[in-house]
């Protein structure tokens, strides 16, 4: 066989190889995406947003965070730990009748120490805890999120203005439903990957309200709050 030829063959096997590994990639790339999107739920359109609607650095992140944390083994809780988390939540909800701002920031920091109880990174190194529940609780975690922002920046307005009361009680709301997630016992504690990150989020209601599994009557009747 002449060299000609053989270089011939090795060009041809050459683009056989790349145009087989561009329809692999093109066909994975899809799925991917729709199983990142399926996971992460909400978080995946948060993240694709702050990042322009660019899907691929959005996929990148997401991807990048399960590979961190998708084998992240959590520690259950025994039943002294759950009683005394679930009592100084309740605590946080009396209190936020009288002091919201305080409320929000017991709850910010009961939601970091019981993150790290379960076995992920401590609540010192927030963004890297958020990013591992994220992966893990990834229907839940922005209540997570809302709760840490306002309790760290606060919200704009006047002492006593019901904008205020109000976006501190949703936030109170939203990050109980992580609260629960992290307390409930089932099946699932101490194994890795998608059970709770990829479960679906609370029932929803016919008028469109998420349902909660515990009673929030602090939450329900807004004038008993006051500003802080």
């Amino acid at each position: 066989m002449s060299t000609g030829m053989i270089i011939a063959l090795i060009v041809i096997v050459a683009v056989v190889a790349l145009v087989a590994a561009a329809f692999a990639l093109r066909a994975r790339g899809p799925r991917g995406g729709r199983d990142l999107k399926r996971r992460f739920g909400p978080e995946y359109d948060r993240t694709l947003a702050r990042h322009d609607g660019d899907a691929k650095a959005a996929e990148r992140e997401l991807a990048e965070r399960v590979e961190r944390h998708g084998s992240l083994r959590r520690r259950p809780l025994d039943a002294g730990q759950r009683q005394e988390f679930e009592q100084r939540w309740a605590a946080a909800q009396e209190r936020f009748v009288d002091s919201p701002r305080e409320a929000v920031a017991d709850a910010d920091r009961l939601l970091a120490e019981l993150a790290a109880a379960r076995g992920f990174p401590d609540g010192g190194q927030y963004e890297e805890q958020l990013s591992a529940l994220s992966v893990h609780h990834a229907h839940h975690v922005h209540g997570y999120r809302h709760v840490h922002r306002v309790a760290r920046v606060g919200v704009s307005g006047t002492d006593g203005d019901r904008a205020d009361t109000e976006e501190l009680r949703e936030a109170m709301v939203e990050a109980r439903a992580l609260f629960e997630d992290l307390t409930a016992p089932n099946r699932h504690d101490g194994r890795d990957g998608q059970d709770e990150g990829s479960r679906a989020p609370a029932a929803t209601r016919t008028d469109g309200h998420k349902e909660s599994r515990g009673h929030l009557p602090w939450a329900l009747n807004r004038r008993h709050a006051k500003g802080s």
